[in-house]
């Protein structure tokens, strides 16, 4: 039996870790969780964690061996079963060999030292992964969590998100000497912030070596212990260890520090920081003043808030909303200028060739009324629609509001505008006028994953069908053509045709690895 202590925010244990420790033959965890586990028998052995793969070697060889050895007690940051380490235990070892104490999460207890709910939340990892699917999040979302990493703190976050008119809640040290009366920013809800004072704290990061330094999480210093395994205590960088177990003493490191891919969870809950004299901060910042800070090692999760949404109706279903019953939406749905707008039977096909979803990017270019923005939005993605006219950018955001989505809406003309924009996952391509095989050309080339383009001039497929192939893309398409039910005098149907649409799309074939060293 392998049983796992969730120890919440950091030191002490919490009460239900005596016992546990009290017949235990094998302990595993930080070295500040294992210093303040003063119940381990002397005869115990201990692991602190380094990177999870050879500590859960060394729990499968103690298991071999005889039970009256003792159990084997894991101890972990946060909530071990939340982006932790009861994930990888349970893959190895089976969830029926787990005995599993829970701890507050991080991201629980950063939700609840602002008084929110956070069962409407998003939570989002951005350890040991690519910092832009949380920056789509949090475009999308109005309420999200993102649990942090070297590379990928909050000031990352906030020069992604200097545009979007957010604010980032940065929790740092907790559970390190709160001071329950402190407050950083302005009031909550009042829309603006400030960067001075400090706030009782919120939760801490999904395990990440930290330090210090002009980049968050590097460089010198301590270092975060995390579920899955980061290293823990002071010095300058990564400790390392002799790979080997010992009974009382000091206990060694396995390995070296939190190594993307070495068999650690890269995006585990919590893992509070040795603190080192560090006080629990909780910081309300616009993107802006997030993007010009250093700091520091102690970040342990950043919220990133719509003010005017925080709050919600009563949740069924937890974290992101379900998607919307119907897409594909009547014309009469949208605001639009003189039927100057994708109709649903092409942005039903559109919508299916782009797959938007949550955590990627889309662009609508030559948007017009936003429709296949707004209904890209409505499935989870984040959006930027450029448009050249001035009424057509503030069309696109009444569009967008009144189906209460957020649209980036950007005015300009392409392809001139598009090299200021993040790159698409997918892109949405309805107007170009002489332009559209330079737009193409240019939305091929950065586009992730598909590029869907719609005309309705038959001497224009051609060139756009070239430009997809040459940017790489597998090009398909069809032309549409629709003939929709219409009443006449009498109580009788009939059937009125729409005007035919080309339809072309590409999508970027899968990455050949053959002969590449793995």
């Amino acid at each position: 039996m392998i049983t796992v202590v969730g120890t919440g925010t950091g030191a002490p244990l919490p009460p239900d870790a005596g016992a546990a420790l009290a017949g235990a033959g094998l302990v595993v965890g930080g070295r500040r969780h294992l210093a303040a586990a003063t119940t381990i028998p002397d005869t115990a052995e201990r692991v602190v964690l380094g990177p999870l793969a050879p500590a859960l070697d060394a729990i499968e060889q103690f298991l071999e061996k005889p039970a009256e050895r003792g159990r084997v007690v894991v101890l972990a940051s946060g909530d071990p079963g939340f982006f932790g380490i009861v994930r990888a235990l349970a893959e190895r070892f089976g969830a029926e060999r787990l005995e599993v104490h829970p701890g507050v999460s991080s991201v629980a207890t950063a939700f609840a030292r602002l008084g929110l709910t956070w069962d409407d939340a998003v939570v989002v990892s951005a350890h040991g992964r690519d910092l832009r699917t949380a920056v789509n999040v949090c475009r999308a979302h109005p309420k999200v969590a993102v649990l942090t990493g070297p590379g990928s703190g909050p000031a990352e976050l906030g020069a992604a998100l200097r545009s979007s008119g957010r604010v980032l809640v940065v929790a740092s040290a907790l559970g390190a000497g709160a001071d329950a009366d402190a407050i950083s920013g302005a009031d909550a809800g009042s829309g603006t912030s400030t960067s001075s004072g400090s706030f009782a704290a919120s939760a801490s990061n999904a395990g990440a070596t930290s330090g210090t330094g002009s980049t968050p999480g590097s460089g010198t210093g301590s270092t975060s212990t995390s579920n899955a395994g980061a290293t823990s205590g002071t010095g300058s960088g990564a400790e390392t260890g002799t790979g080997t177990r010992s009974g009382t003493g000091s206990a060694p490191v396995l390995g070296t520090g939190t190594t993307p891919g070495s068999g650690s969870d890269p995006h585990s809950d919590a893992g509070s920081v040795a603190h080192s004299g560090e006080r629990e901060r909780v910081e309300r910042v616009t993107p802006a003043e997030a993007a010009a800070r250093d700091w520091g090692p102690v970040v342990s999760v950043v919220l990133c808030l719509d003010e005017s949404r925080v709050l919600s109706p009563v949740r069924t279903v937890a974290g992101p909303p379900s998607g919307p019953a119907q897409w594909a939406l009547e014309e009469g749905e949208f605001t639009h200028r003189d039927s100057m707008i994708t109709k649903f039977e092409v942005r039903a096909l559109a919508l299916a060739r782009l797959g938007p979803r949550l955590g990627e990017h889309v662009w609508d270019i030559g948007a017009g009324s936003g429709s296949v923005a707004v209904e890209c939005a409505r499935l989870g993605a984040a959006v930027t629609a450029v448009e050249k006219t001035l009424d057509g950018v503030e069309r696109v955001r009444a569009n967008a509001a009144a189906h209460g989505v957020y649209v980036t809406a950007v005015h300009g003309a392409a392809p001139t505008v598009l090299s200021d924009l993040p790159d698409p996952d997918a892109v949405f391509i309805g107007g170009g006028g002489r332009e559209l095989p330079a737009i193409v050309t240019a939305c091929a080339r950065r586009a992730r994953r598909s590029v869907v383009v719609a005309m309705a001039a038959l001497d224009r497929v051609p060139a756009v069908r070239d430009a997809l192939v040459a940017a790489g893309l597998d090009c398909d398409g069809v032309l549409l053509q629709s003939s929709r039910l219409a009443p006449l005098p009498g109580d009788v149907t009939r059937l009125a045709a729409t005007n035919p649409v080309f339809l072309l799309w590409g999508v970027r074939p899968p990455a050949r690895d053959e002969g590449v060293a793995q």
